[in-house]
């Protein structure tokens, strides 16, 4: 088992692989941006689920301090009315949320954040089957309408260079492809920092989320605006 994301210097940058999914491109033609984003009502909640594994489950922490509870209050203060379910579960792949999706986003869903992967690449995965799995959630999303924040992950120098190129080219090719907005990394300003990790060196402390919802916030405002009823 890999030790830590501790170890991470930055995100492999480099040209996107030629992954163009054609059933993406159905979805996305048959579906116009407009159709994508339903029409906002008076007095409406925006209900937002949080599809991850345990950096959004809030391992090691009290429920209040898990991602989506913070991400919910921090836009709260901005006055936009949400409704945040943590679908996060420790320990779970990309075919692991594939798995559950269906009872994990229920009717009703306007939004979802994705954020999987990451054990994938601590287990060394073959990213062909991440890729697949992350694949199939957003067709099968895109296809009922909901909105999606893809949010990309960086795999541990554990397994080498052409490991890390393939898994981290991931994220960028999928969010072109399926045309859904792309937060790079999910641990970006948290990873590298052991004062905002737990003991394991994995898990962000209390502290560590409130980076991520500070840095994470413009993208999630940005996917949630247009559903947000108007203000007189």
């Amino acid at each position: 088992m890999p030790s830590s994301y501790g170890t991470f210097i930055a995100a492999v940058e480099g040209p996107a692989r030629g992954f163009l999914c054609w059933l993406a491109f159905a979805v996305v033609a048959i579906l116009p941006a407009a159709a994508q984003t339903p029409a906002p009502q008076a007095g409406k909640t925006v209900k937002v689920v949080v599809l991850g594994d345990s950096l959004t489950a809030g391992l090691g922490l009290p429920t209040p301090a898990a991602f989506p509870a913070r991400l919910q209050k921090s836009l709260e203060v901005k006055g936009m009315k949400v409704e945040m379910i943590n679908a996060g579960v420790s320990g779970d792949t990309s075919s692991g949320g594939r798995d559950r999706l269906d009872w994990s986003v229920p009717e009703g869903t306007d939004a979802v954040i994705l954020e999987l992967g990451a054990n994938d690449a601590l287990r060394g995965i073959d990213p062909r089957i991440t890729r697949t799995a992350l694949a199939d959630i957003l067709l099968r999303l895109k296809a009922r309408r909901i909105a999606v924040l893809l949010c990309g992950m960086v795999a541990p120098p554990n397994y080498g260079a052409d490991y890390s190129a393939r898994f981290n080219a991931i994220y960028p090719d999928l969010a072109s492809a399926f045309q859904v907005p792309l937060y790079p990394f999910f641990l970006e300003g948290v990873a590298t920092d052991a004062r905002l990790n737990q003991a394991d060196g994995l898990h962000p402390t209390a502290a560590g989320v409130d980076v991520i919802v500070k840095n994470i916030l413009p993208a999630v405002e940005a996917l949630l605006s247009p559903m947000m009823p108007q203000r007189s």
